[in-house]
């Protein structure tokens, strides 16, 4: 099992460019199954997450032809409307091809979906939605096998706003009959940059950005090109980096429109940010000044960005207080962080952070992805070196990370 080690106490200075999301590319992927054109995605990350996916698509009989960051697919043999376990344990965004197959092929079975142990994250309301479209749902041994010769389109108010059950039903209104309403819907970028691809594909939705979608069902989509929406928290965990470290880092090939939020949380924490179009320059110099948030939906604090910007907070200039309200489970890297030397206690879905002058180098342990970006943050501004292990979290949603650090001056090696 692959391992980083980082020597820290390196100052950050350089150019890196930002790939593409890992959470549009996922289900951008799965509407492949939507259509018998080709479907032409650029800026699509190497990622462990992407190549399961590809592999999950291939064997349903959907082609794939990959140039590093140039995937086409192709869906005009289709062989199979299974997801096997196998494939979708350890992926909860294997639970996107439900929606697609569904819709086109009138029926679908899916393993119940895995993924990253950080709470509960039910895929109740995907079934309640495709259920009131009018498909015959059952759960046995682990799968979800739904069925419907036709979906029909119907007014849909999920009881909770969620990001993938929000791209499952969109997908399977697009080709259902009739009028689809999705209500409290998701506003995330990457669902946006779902909804514009489909619209490009041949698909009839208005409301794309807030949290009432219209979709006029239609006959067939098409193929199109398209280009996935640059990743918002990768970069701004690296500006996370440079928070922590020092030094003066330039993020390309971003969008700073869509994540406004972190950066204006960079800006407290004592970030000098300077925005030019697809750019970011970020210069740093001494401790960060503490600052305290609650994540919530798009387009609050996003959930995915606790754990980046609480490992800025353990070497901040005085207390901070982090409050997490999506997951249940998302502080597993709170005691890892203390083993660094960091000062953190928890109380119900709360962080209390104590700012330390210096964090201490230590084999620590990755829970999951976002925790993996945290203990790296640490490590690199941690004093003497840090192991961190069981980092196929951290490959699962970075592009190279490792490497794109050692780029801009972190000493950081894998090993094998």
């Amino acid at each position: 099992m692959d391992k980083l080690q980082i020597v820290g106490g390196k100052r950050l200075n350089g150019d890196i460019a930002i790939s593409g999301a890992k959470n549009a590319a996922l289900p951008i992927l799965c509407a492949g199954l939507l259509t018998a054109g080709d479907l032409d995605l650029t800026n699509v990350p190497r990622l462990h997450d992407v190549r399961t996916m590809l592999r999950l698509l291939e064997q349903t009989g959907l082609k794939v032809t990959q140039d590093d960051e140039h995937v086409v697919l192709n869906g005009a043999n289709i062989t199979s409307l299974e997801a096997p376990y196998e494939l979708v344990k350890t992926m909860r965004a294997s639970i996107l091809v439900l929606g697609p197959m569904l819709a086109r092929f009138g029926e679908a079975r899916v393993s119940l979906p895995g993924g990253c142990a950080i709470g509960s994250r039910p895929v109740d309301q995907h079934i309640k939605g495709l259920r009131a479209m009018g498909a015959d749902i059952t759960i046995e041994g682990g799968y979800i096998h739904a069925k419907c010769a036709k979906l029909q389109g119907t007014r849909i108010h999920t009881d909770m706003i969620t990001v993938t059950g929000t791209e499952n039903l969109l997908m399977a209104a697009v080709l259902a009959e009739g009028e689809t309403i999705l209500e409290n819907a998701a506003r995330e970028p990457e669902v946006v940059d779902l909804a514009n691809m489909l619209v490009a594909m041949g698909a009839k939705i208005e409301g794309i950005g807030t949290d009432r979608l219209v979709i006029q069902g239609v006959d067939a989509l098409h193929g199109t090109k398209h280009a996935v929406i640059s990743d918002r928290i990768e970069a701004a965990t690296f500006l996370c980096a440079v928070a922590a470290t020092g030094g003066d880092i330039r993020i390309t090939n971003t969008r700073t429109d869509i994540f406004d939020v972190a950066l204006d949380k960079l800006r407290e924490m004592g970030v000098q940010l300077t925005v030019e179009g697809d750019t970011i320059r970020a210069r740093m110099d001494g401790r960060p000044q503490p600052v305290s948030f609650r994540t919530t939906e798009y387009p609050g604090f996003p959930t995915d960005m606790q754990a980046q910007f609480m490992a800025v907070d353990t070497i901040a200039r005085g207390p901070s207080r982090v409050t997490e309200t999506i997951f249940e489970n998302r502080f597993m890297h709170v005691q890892e962080l203390n083993r660094l030397g960091a000062s953190i206690s928890t109380e119900g879905n709360t962080a209390f952070i104590e700012g330390v002058e210096r964090l201490v180098g230590a084999p620590v342990m990755a829970t999951d992805l976002r925790a993996s970006a945290s203990l790296v943050i640490a490590g690199l501004a941690a004093e003497g070196t840090t192991i961190v292990d069981r980092i196929y979290h951290l490959d699962r949603g970075y592009d190279r990370m490792e490497a794109k650090l050692s780029a801009v001056g972190a000493d950081i090696v894998r090993i094998k």
